[in-house]
């Protein structure tokens, strides 16, 4: 992208994406790089200031992620936040202690001075703290620029060299005003233009499809979800009929998803669209298989295998897209040797074999989700299919806790199915970001017919959020709870008691696997 640019450091804080997404809606592109990023990358790109993220790590560890020094010294304002800010100030000459214990949750920011980076941040409002070292003593030339009860320097500043450094944490939404804090560093202090928009990205990304696959033929494995759809979409309209979709039946969607899928891309947006039923070979390889990295893996590979084998019979493919997005990249990031612990590793990221010959694009892979309906939105898509929940790569296999079996598929999907339609018809559906059945790997004891039953148990999972970085769980009406236990319990064999989850993420996650 040729976008004015933010890079946002990663040195383990799961709060990363929440960085990015602040920056993003200020229309300001950003990236999230590992901290071996070098000087020559940046200055290939027009960065217009860094962010130094938090992190585990006390800067006096032994294998403390570290970035090149020489970055305070580019003439580029700089934003050092928690880890970030100790790094900056023993980079520069300061010292940092440890603290005689660790400060976390909520404290009082006192603003001491309220040039750029706090212009119009009140004198005390609340933040949110997370760390077990501070600053003790400041780099030559910084000055105090807040402190709190517990941290005498909250916030530092090199005024004429535009360092900042913050020991709280401005993304997260406990910080009153760290949307604020954010705007002042990235529009004001780092000048940049509001230049990035869906329209620009579309435009961009369709000539850099152009670019890239010249006369070549492009394979995209659809399945039916926003991203993969999406995808889809944008790639034909880059480069028209050699684009190839591929969908393949894994035997782990949901509900008649063949037959929709079918029916949209065919017959409305007139893609060639090749159908696969490959479900008894994924079926048959996660036989016993109960741990979910590797389910995620095993049908990441198969995925992989079925390509190949629909790619042979196909002249000229030499493209194999993905509807990769980036959180999926994020939260991958440790399988490549980031600081950021593994959530989940996702199936359609690094799952390429060595010998595959096709190359990988993936248009999105810079996207979060809510961008991505909007790109949609700009290219044309109904509503009804960019409003669709999110479904995991894995489909039901990461909703199945155990072993994943064709009868366990079967009963989790016409639970999915009874979910889905009650939230519709009770008005529910679009007002919750994702919802979804899981099945557990117990069995209860239950009264039917006034016969004693031992069967299966289903959580109900369901959770709002902007794009999934962050989720509560969604407060759904007690009379639309019972309806949906009641048509599950009552029209699927096999369940005999549901159970609603109200977890919020952090520190759960969404999906449960």
């Amino acid at each position: 992208m040729a976008n004015e640019t933010i890079l946002i450091i990663d040195f383990g804080s799961q709060y990363n994406q929440l960085i990015a997404r602040k920056v993003r809606e200020l229309e300001v592109y950003c990236e999230i790089v590992l901290p071996t990023i070098s000087i020559e990358y940046i200055n290939k790109k027009t960065v217009k200031g860094i962010i130094l993220s938090g992190g585990p790590s006390s800067v006096y560890d032994k294998k403390a992620p570290i970035c090149d020094g020489r970055m305070f010294s580019l003439g580029i304002p700089v934003l050092g936040i928690c880890y970030g800010m100790q790094l900056m100030a023993k980079s520069l000459g300061g010292m940092v202690e440890r603290s005689p214990s660790r400060e976390y949750g909520r404290a009082i920011l006192t603003v001491t001075d309220h040039k750029l980076l706090f212009k119009s941040i009140p004198k005390k409002s609340t933040i949110w703290m997370s760390h077990g070292d501070k600053v003790k003593y400041m780099p030559s030339g910084f000055k105090r620029i807040g402190r709190s009860k517990n941290t005498s320097i909250a916030a530092f500043a090199n005024l004429d060299k535009k360092l900042f450094g913050v020991q709280f944490h401005p993304e997260v939404a406990h910080t009153q005003f760290g949307k604020g804090i954010i705007k002042n560093f990235v529009k004001d202090i780092c000048g940049t233009r509001s230049d990035w928009s869906m329209k620009s990205f579309v435009k961009e990304a369709i000539a850099d499809i152009r670019k890239l696959t010249r006369d070549d033929k492009v394979m995209l494995g659809l399945s039916g979800g926003v991203d993969s759809s999406v995808a889809a979409v944008l790639i034909k309209k880059a480069i028209g009929h050699r684009l190839v979709c591929i969908f393949v039946d894994n035997g782990l969607l949901r509900k008649n998803e063949a037959r929709l899928v079918r029916d949209l891309f065919q017959k409305h947006f007139k893609i060639n669209l090749r159908c696969i039923d490959a479900s008894k070979e994924f079926i048959k390889a996660l036989k016993t298989v109960v741990d979910p990295e590797k389910k995620r893996r095993i049908i990441g590979k198969t995925f992989i295998r079925v390509f190949e084998g629909e790619a042979k019979k196909i002249r000229d493919v030499k493209f194999l897209a993905q509807g990769t997005l980036y959180p999926d990249l994020i939260e991958s990031r440790s399988t490549f040797g980031g600081p950021s612990a593994t959530i989940k590793t996702h199936h359609n990221v690094g799952g390429l074999p060595k010998k595959m010959q096709l190359n990988l694009i993936e248009p999105l892979k810079y996207l979060f989700k809510d961008e991505v309906r909007k790109v949609g939105k700009e290219i044309g898509m109904p509503a009804e299919i960019l409003g669709r929940h999110p479904f995991p790569g894995p489909g039901l296999a990461v909703r199945i806790i155990g072993d994943v079996t064709q009868e366990r598929c079967d009963i989790l999907r016409e639970v999915d199915d009874r979910l889905i339609s009650t939230l519709r018809k009770e008005g529910l559906y679009d007002k919750i970001w994702q919802a979804f059945a899981i099945l557990l790997p117990v069995k209860s004891v239950g009264v039917m017919g006034d016969k004693r039953t031992y069967e299966s148990v289903v959580a109900i999972r369901a959770v709002t959020s902007l794009d999934g970085m962050t989720a509560d769980w969604a407060r759904i009406p007690y009379a639309a709870l019972a309806k949906i236990s009641n048509r599950i319990i009552n029209e699927v064999r096999g369940v005999n008691r549901v159970v609603y989850d109200i977890s919020s993420k952090p520190p759960s996650t969404i999906e449960w696997e």
